[in-house]
């Protein structure tokens, strides 16, 4: 009988072919060697995408957090030979974000310098606070938010700078959303975060001595100013006008006929669509918003522009604008100390062209502000209060102060709507924010604190 053990040898020496792979097997695994190789890629890359991103979101200035509330907050409305500034380089969202998370206070001693709202309910205000021993200096600038028309505030950061003080300092504020803001006079800084970081914007020596917002763009006053202390828009030689998408440091000239304006003070009013300049010698200039053109002059005002307050503020001829087309202009007399002065009023329903001598103002007073609801009610800051007159109406009457009024009177008013508006007092120390929700009949103060 055969030995089977003899075949199996034979098989097992035989050459053995082995059987072929299914169908697609090198595609398959082919396939799955490219995703394996690409995924190792896709790492690598996210983790140099990672260090770049670190890199450009380094912060330019250090930043001012809110100090330990345990020893009181860093915390901060307005008064009102050319180098071109640089333009920054900031790509920042301007997207709404909501700030602050957390509640922090407002620091002692708060003394508001300038106003910035963007809505009825939403506000800023910058100015000095602090007690001796809580900053470096006697008063550190500072910033508080309100996010219910001033019955509360709440402490948030603050570029790193001092008062205004000659070149350097800020003492004004303005927000355009709930993103991009600015705190400027006589130095530039700008947040594109709702106030978490602050930059400084590099002027090259000129000084910020205006700044208005609107629609997605930023409007700003250069000067070239010699004036020391807090007197940093004294003696200016020379303004350019400058626009820079709002969240986007990227500030230049808007047009040649706003260029090395000589002489007083200049003023700077938005509407949203159309931009007033009132230059130095009486010149009203006028263009679109969107910087779609150049601004262009449109024609004299009837009333000499005055010398500029310590902070830029205008005296002499006070421009204001109920909306493209309508404008108010107070034409106030010699601003020397006094308990009274004339005032007249002159208003244009045609961007400045033609201007019509509306009733006087009360003399009680120094005018220091003026501003315009869209309805057309006009309403007055003056060193003795609050004067308006109401849409319709040919005449100015006192506006009923609730509480007492401030020892210097008013520096600056505005109107956020047809009935609300915010005053700030000529004297910081005061430490409130007076607020009307009637159209400039009533006027209710706010304790920043």
């Amino acid at each position: 009988m055969p030995d089977r053990r003899d075949d199996l040898d034979s098989w097992l020496d035989g050459r053995i072919e082995p059987l072929p792979p299914p169908p697609g097997t090198f595609d398959l695994i082919k396939r799955r060697a490219r995703r394996r190789k690409y995924r190792r890629l896709a790492v690598t890359a996210g983790a140099a995408a990672v260090i770049v991103a670190a890199a450009v979101t380094v912060p330019q200035v250090v930043n001012l957090p809110v100090l330990n509330p345990a020893t009181a907050t860093g915390v901060g409305a307005n008064r009102n030979t050319t180098a071109a500034p640089s333009a920054g380089a900031s790509t920042s969202s301007s997207s709404a974000v909501p700030y602050p998370s957390a509640a922090a206070p407002v620091p002692p001693g708060f003394r508001p310098t300038s106003v910035t709202f963007i809505g009825t309910d939403t506000g800023w205000v910058i100015g000095q606070a602090g007690t001796p021993g809580h900053c470096a200096t006697q008063y550190c600038t500072s910033i508080a938010r309100t996010d219910d028309a001033g019955k509360t505030w709440t402490g948030v950061p603050a570029p790193v700078t001092g008062p205004a003080d000659g070149a350097t300092g800020v003492s004004q504020v303005r927000f355009l959303n709930l993103s991009d803001g600015w705190a400027f006079g006589p130095g530039l800084f700008a947040t594109h975060d709702g106030g978490r970081t602050w930059t400084q914007v590099v002027t090259n020596g000129l000084r910020v001595t205006g700044l208005e917002t609107v629609g997605n763009r930023a409007f700003a006053l250069f000067a070239s100013c010699t004036g020391t202390g807090a007197a940093f828009a004294a003696q200016c030689t020379s303004y350019t006008l400058y626009s820079s998408p709002a969240a986007a440091d990227a500030w230049t000239p808007v047009g040649a006929a706003t260029s090395g304006l000589t002489g007083a003070a200049a003023s700077l009013v938005l509407t949203g669509t159309r931009g007033y300049l009132l230059a130095p010698d009486g010149m009203l200039y006028a263009g679109p918003v969107d910087a779609s053109a150049p601004w262009q002059a449109v024609k004299q005002v009837p009333c000499p522009v005055g010398t500029p307050l310590a902070d830029g503020q205008t005296t002499g001829a006070l421009l204001a604008a109920a909306n493209a087309a309508n404008l108010v202009l107070a034409c106030a007399s010699s601003s020397a100390p006094g308990t009274q002065q004339a005032k007249r009023i002159f208003t244009s329903a045609d961007g400045g062209i033609v201007w019509q001598n509306a009733a006087a103002a009360p003399a009680l007073g120094l005018a220091t502000s003026v501003a315009a609801t869209p309805a057309g009610t006009e309403v007055l800051a003056t060193s003795q209060g609050i004067d308006v007159e109401a849409a319709g109406s040919a005449a100015w009457q006192a506006a009923t102060l609730e509480g007492p009024a401030p020892a210097a009177g008013f520096g600056y008013v505005g109107m956020t709507t047809d009935s609300q508006g915010i005053a700030l007092p000529a004297d910081p120390a005061a430490g409130t924010v007076w607020f009307t929700f009637d159209g400039g009949t009533t006027w209710t103060p706010s304790r920043v604190s």
